[in-house]
């Protein structure tokens, strides 16, 4: 008997990004990560947490790096909800390699903990309106995409986007000369861990070396095979990158922009 969706769900794990320094938001970095700075009375990594136990995830891997043990510190090995305790797991590049892998070299460290297919998002992107929908989820397990990717409109400040996206549902690495619209990656997805193996990535298993490496590589190559699949979200969507755009997300808040806020 096939599994359902909503245990598919159960038994399928996250890995949340959270290992930046977080440059451009700086000087409010300086004392804490950006993942644990405030959006509307939340930590932005705390928004991510309270969807995936929503929409029906149990186990979490969030790597991280820069003041890395101020988030294991806030959070802890479980985040408790009211859908039941979150657990909790991190991957600490500062400690293993002193400091971050990028987004390629910390999946590729985190793996051997996550599984055949697992969720991915960042930590500092505030998406309240997204839903990890179990059904999306069943779909990508029984295809044979390497990663289903969430896109949404491009915002002011990446005007020609990043991929683009075919009537069929393809992620398609399009050039500066090709014409077509172009989407932004949201950095929401569905991966599986064969993206993370040759031919598409030449990092050993595990990254025992701590090879620093970017994701957008891996994808374009996979996605001139035909392997990588999207959707368009247009739901509330911010890539919190600039102090500027956090005060815009706090603009009616009483919440102050440089400090971490109690999980609720």
């Amino acid at each position: 008997m096939n599994p359902t969706p909503d245990a598919l769900m159960q038994d399928t794990p996250a890995m949340l990004l959270a290992a930046g320094r977080g440059e451009r938001m700086r000087p409010l970095t300086d004392r804490h990560p950006k993942p644990l700075l405030a959006v509307q009375g939340r930590p932005l990594l705390q928004w991510q947490l309270e969807a995936l136990a929503r929409d029906g995830c149990r186990r979490v891997l969030i790597n991280t790096a820069w003041l890395g043990q101020q988030i294991q510190d806030h959070f802890g090995p479980q985040f408790p909800t009211t859908q039941g305790p979150l657990t909790l797991s991190y991957s600490d590049e500062a400690a293993d390699f002193g400091g971050a892998l990028e987004t390629a070299g910390g999946i590729a460290r985190a793996l051997p903990r996550l599984g055949e297919v697992f969720w991915l998002a960042a930590g500092d992107v505030f998406a309240p309106d997204f839903v990890f929908d179990p059904q999306a989820l069943a779909q990508f397990r029984a295809g044979t995409a390497l990663a289903h990717l969430w896109l949404v409109p491009n915002p002011a400040h990446n005007p020609r986007g990043d991929f683009g996206l075919s009537p069929e549902g393809l992620a398609l690495n399009l050039s500066a000369d090709q014409p077509g619209p172009r989407h932004t990656y949201s950095t929401i997805g569905l991966y599986r861990a064969e993206l993370f193996t040759t031919p598409w990535c030449d990092i050993a298993a595990g990254n025992p070396q701590g090879q620093a490496a970017a994701l957008a590589p891996l994808l374009r190559r996979a996605m001139d095979a035909g392997r990588v699949t999207a959707s368009l979200y247009t739901g509330r969507w911010t890539d919190v990158g600039t102090p500027e755009r956090l005060a815009q997300l706090n603009e009616h808040q009483n919440v102050p922009l440089n400090e971490p806020q109690n999980a609720a």
